[in-house]
């Protein structure tokens, strides 16, 4: 199986899914333009999607009180400093921005209405890391 979409519960999923294709460069492929407003939105792969929507039988969750590191958005940054700036001016606020050993550049942000954006440019990018593991298991069961 394949992961098809996560979902987001959120206060205004109409505004917020025009602040991630304007901002961040989604397409919305599906709306639905009666409540619960629901937006999903692809990523430049076209394999990826977030929903989002405003469904009053489920609590919101207020993601500006949530550690960061509960639940985010991560997404591929080939400059997180331009991208970085280019939120922030567009309304994000920062939270951490960390360079660590193997040379990976991760920035932690919140979209305005506090959800966890993560810009990640990685030295070896996980999926490449999991190729070559997948090969290596390959190769040892045969």
């Amino acid at each position: 199986m394949k992961i098809e979409h996560i979902a987001l519960n959120v206060v205004d999923p109409i505004s917020i899914a025009n602040w991630y294709v304007k901002n961040i460069g989604l397409k919305i492929v599906k709306e639905i333009q009666t409540a619960p407003f629901i937006r999903f939105l692809a990523d430049s792969s076209g394999r990826v999607m977030v929903e989002l929507y405003n469904n009053t039988n489920a609590p919101i969750l207020n993601y500006s009180e949530m550690n960061p590191l509960v639940l985010h958005l991560a997404f591929v940054s080939t400059d997180p400093i331009r991208d970085k700036n280019n939120l922030l001016n567009a309304g994000a606020t920062l939270e951490s921005e960390q360079k660590l050993e193997d040379g990976s550049h991760i920035i932690m942000l919140r979209d305005p209405w506090g959800l966890a954006i993560q810009l990640c440019k990685r030295s070896i990018p996980l999926l490449s890391e999991w190729e070559i593991l997948e090969k290596k298991t390959s190769e040892v069961i045969n």
